[in-house]
């Protein structure tokens, strides 16, 4: 039987779309579109015409989106009517359920709570052009859904309602008016602005209904609620950006850009912290009549008035101390956007220690957990810096770079720098990484590549003396093919002082990550890290990395592709050989001393590595996340995941939950005989070999300009950068999110099936059938695999395949 929640659900979808379909009719009418009211799905009969009409393509294109937004207010709702009849724990993979996982594992509540904290989760939001609505086309959709969530409330009167339809017919006619997609293409400035709008709008406030969660599902499992009071017990979040620093193939993304970009990021940071802060000073009404304020918060007042340059005459609430010491906090906060006031998040994090000590003194916790310590947790997530920018670079740029600077240096090869093999290249490289002479006086140039590698990481060292290194994220080679890759970045930051000196010699503050990629990249990578991580030089750098960071252990992140490598092979042994991987590359850190750091690259769409949040994380190989974990949220999964407040929460909450649980789990529980070994290399190999035959094909090519809408995407404008890595025509330079999404748009999704069913075939007329069907049941990774491919095929259309072939 159906449960009841689930079939209101549906009847709510019918019910929202067919009001918001009615209010889009109204407005297309009152705009003379009389013949395109008429086409409305869903509630129309009028049949649609078969000749083009860009203006019937927006029409179902927006219809569509409201689809889209109603079954996601109508997704929050089901989980809520769940969580009601059968309680928190109800819903896969959140707090409540990971929770009683744990419980039910024999962990006390101190082992949890003491272990929360060394949780660490990263989102790193990226800008790939995948993401085909304008920003002031998500802006609109932010607004609707907020009236559509607000239409739901009983409390307003029938003409309080009819105020609300009028609003959204108002939003409807402006996203009309709007248009639908970029008509050139965005610069990163736009796309950094939508990232910022995140940082700043929707996760301080999404984290603090998260953190509310966490507390709910801890005292819902029957832990002592006063453990976690404050935020000392909360697993940490961070969040870090590639837009304004990813420039592997992308020439707009300069210096300059990198530079706007670290003082937008820290400009926002703060003046989320300000916007904090004033909403504090409103709450924060405890007269000082009626109790009295310890002698250190009015030592903190004198103190802040003095620096703040504030007149003690000019000091609002002076019969309020507690009001009146935040709002100089706010002050100083705002002094900081300006490089004055607060030097750094720290000395902000002391003064409001004070603020919650100087409230519990007068018995006033109550206020001081439900006020002050979520501003704490905003300062200790984005602190002044919003998100760690990363700097993304493609390898065969830096063979250039480096081959320009030893050429300016006078120092002759065999054979040019990027004809060397790995191999050859490592003697002058170690020999440079002992060496602290750079190659060239200041600011010298020697060709565009060397130039564009130089003068960004002399941004780097700006941001870095003026302000530290939190907001530095890190150097990403992408195609990582070898150490050598990896040793030559190093010269760069030699090249701009971005060096230091330890007891032991010469280390690096910024981390150096390699990107594998492909599938051969991926079999080698074991062998890659662990020749890496021997070297002195990089030995000497996760060791500095760790005193800075405060942390007992060394890490090294490691960066997992999953578009490419899924491109490479298809999805089956894409997900095999990523899992081989982290295996490996755990076992040879782990020997060597040094804990891994995973940055999964994860895209939107089940060929780039998506899937559910909880069900990712499960089948990732045996303590490989270990509490920390890094992985991008890309392009057009962002405003899908955290357009909205209540959807932004369960995300958060689904990640942070996930990881802290599994986290635990794994740590007591010993890595399981895991039989997939048994069949996996037989599977991966017959499907890589009937998905790279279909690539080899003579006719393949011109069957996929036929059969999808490629040539359309790369003369599109919806991202800044550009669709293929050179410029050449040619599958091995197409990127692999142009390819994805092409035979998505056509209704195909091959690359997330083909060469599957191939392979299954061949286990299914042998002695290993009942294996594969035993571990269909047993083993999380094939689990995983199969459930996408499933929903892929399933998600393919023959009729439209056949409309687009056919164009």
């Amino acid at each position: 039987m159906k449960p009841y929640y689930l079939s209101l659900g549906f009847e709510k979808i019918h019910e929202d779309l067919s009001f918001l379909m009615h209010c889009f009719r109204e407005v297309l009418e009152e705009l003379g579109e009389l013949e395109l009211a008429q086409s409305l799905p869903w509630i129309s009969q009028v049949k649609v015409s078969s000749e083009a009409n860009p203006r019937l393509s927006q029409t179902y294109s927006i219809a569509f989106q409201l689809l889209n937004m109603v079954e996601e207010n109508v997704a929050a709702q089901v989980r809520r009517a769940r969580e009601s009849e059968l309680g928190l724990a109800s819903e896969p993979g959140l707090w409540a359920d990971q929770l009683q996982r744990l419980k039910q594992a024999g962990f006390a509540e101190s082992a949890i709570a003491a272990q929360l904290p060394s949780i660490r989760v990263e989102p790193v939001l990226t800008a790939h052009p995948t993401e085909a609505k304008r920003l002031a086309v998500l802006d609109q959709h932010r607004a609707l859904y907020i009236l559509l969530v607000q239409r739901e409330n009983r409390m307003y009167t029938p003409q309080e309602q009819i105020a609300i339809r009028d609003e959204i017919k108002v939003t409807l006619e402006r996203l009309w008016r709007t248009g639908e997609v970029h008509r050139t293409k965005p610069i990163v400035a736009e796309e950094r602005r939508n990232v910022l709008h995140y940082l700043r709008d929707v996760f301080p406030t999404s984290l603090r209904d998260t953190d509310l969660r966490l507390r709910q599902s801890w005292t819902a499992a029957g832990f002592d609620p006063d453990i976690l009071k404050g935020i000392d017990h909360l697993p940490r979040i961070r969040f870090g950006t590639w837009v304004g620093g990813d420039r592997d193939g992308h020439p707009l993304v300069t210096a300059e850009v990198t530079r706007e970009t670290f003082q937008e990021l820290r400009r926002a940071a703060l003046e989320t912290l300000s916007g904090a802060m004033e909403r504090l000073v409103e709450q924060l009404t405890l007269s000082g009549h009626d109790q009295v304020a310890s002698e250190e918060l009015l030592a903190g007042i004198r103190e802040l008035t003095e620096e703040t340059s504030i007149g003690i005459e000019r000091v609002l609430y002076r019969e309020e101390p507690w009001r009146q010491f935040a709002f100089l906090i706010q002050k100083k906060v705002e002094q900081s956007i300006q490089n004055k006031g607060y030097r750094s998040p720290q000395e902000l994090r002391k003064d409001l220690l004070l603020l919650v000590s100087s409230l519990e003194a007068v018995g006033a916790r109550r206020i001081a957990n439900a006020e002050v310590w979520p501003v704490i947790r905003i300062v200790d997530v984005f602190g002044f810096h919003g998100a760690a920018l990363d700097i993304r670079q493609n390898s065969q740029f830096h063979d250039q770079a480096i081959s320009q600077l030893l050429a300016a240096a006078g120092i002759s090869l065999a054979k040019p720098y990027p004809e060397l093999t790995q191999k050859e290249r490592l003697p002058l490289l170690l020999a440079e990484l002992v060496s602290r002479r750079p190659f060239l006086a200041p600011d010298v140039s020697v060709g565009p590549e060397a130039d564009a590698v130089l003068s960004c990481y002399r941004v780097l060292k700006e941001y870095r003396d003026d302000f530290g290194l939190r907001g530095i994220g890190s150097l990403i080679v992408s195609m990582t093919r070898g150490v050598a890759d990896l040793l030559v970045v190093y010269l760069f930051a030699r090249e701009v002082g971005l060096w230091r000196e330890t007891m032991e010699g010469p280390a690096s503050e910024i981390h150096v990550v390699p990107l594998f990629e492909t599938i051969e990249d991926l079999e080698l990578a074991p062998g890659i890290v662990a020749e890496y991580l021997e070297h002195p030089f990089v030995r000497r750098s996760v060791q500095l990395q760790a005193q800075i960071r405060a942390s007992d252990y060394p890490v090294q992140q490691i960066m997992l592709g999953y578009s490419d490598s899924n491109k490479d092979s298809g999805l089956l042994t894409s997900q095999w050989a990523l899992h081989c991987a982290q295996k490996e590359i755990t076992k040879v850190a782990e020997a060597i001393g040094i804990q891994v750091r995973y940055f999964h690259g994860r895209g939107g769409t089940i060929s780039r590595g998506a899937g559910p949040t909880h069900r990712f994380l499960e089948a990732l190989p045996h303590q490989t996340i270990r509490g920390d974990v890094r992985l991008t949220e890309q392009g057009e999964t962002i405003a899908q995941k955290y357009a909205n407040r209540i959807t932004a929460a369960y995300n958060l909450e689904m990640l942070l939950a996930g990881v802290s649980g599994i986290t635990l789990l794994q740590q007591k529980e010993a890595e399981p005989v895991d039989r997939i070994n048994e069949i996996a290399a037989e599977l991966s190999d017959a499907s890589r070999e009937a998905y790279r035959d279909l690539m080899a094909h003579p006719k393949f090519l011109e069957f996929f300009r036929t059969a999808t809408p490629i040539d359309a995407l790369e003369l599109s404008s919806i991202g800044s950068r550009p669709s293929r890595r050179t410029g050449r025509q040619s599958l091995t330079d197409l990127r692999a999110i142009p390819w994805v999404f092409s035979w998505t748009q056509s209704r195909f999704y091959l690359p997330g099936w083909f060469g599957i069913g191939t392979a299954l075939a061949t286990l299914l007329n042998s002695e290993k059938r009942d294996i594969l069907l035993e571990l269909g049941k047993e083993s999380a990774f094939l689990r995983f695999v199969l459930t996408n491919a499933e929903t892929n095929i399933q998600s393919a259309e023959p009729a439209i395949m056949e409309m687009y072939v056919s164009l």
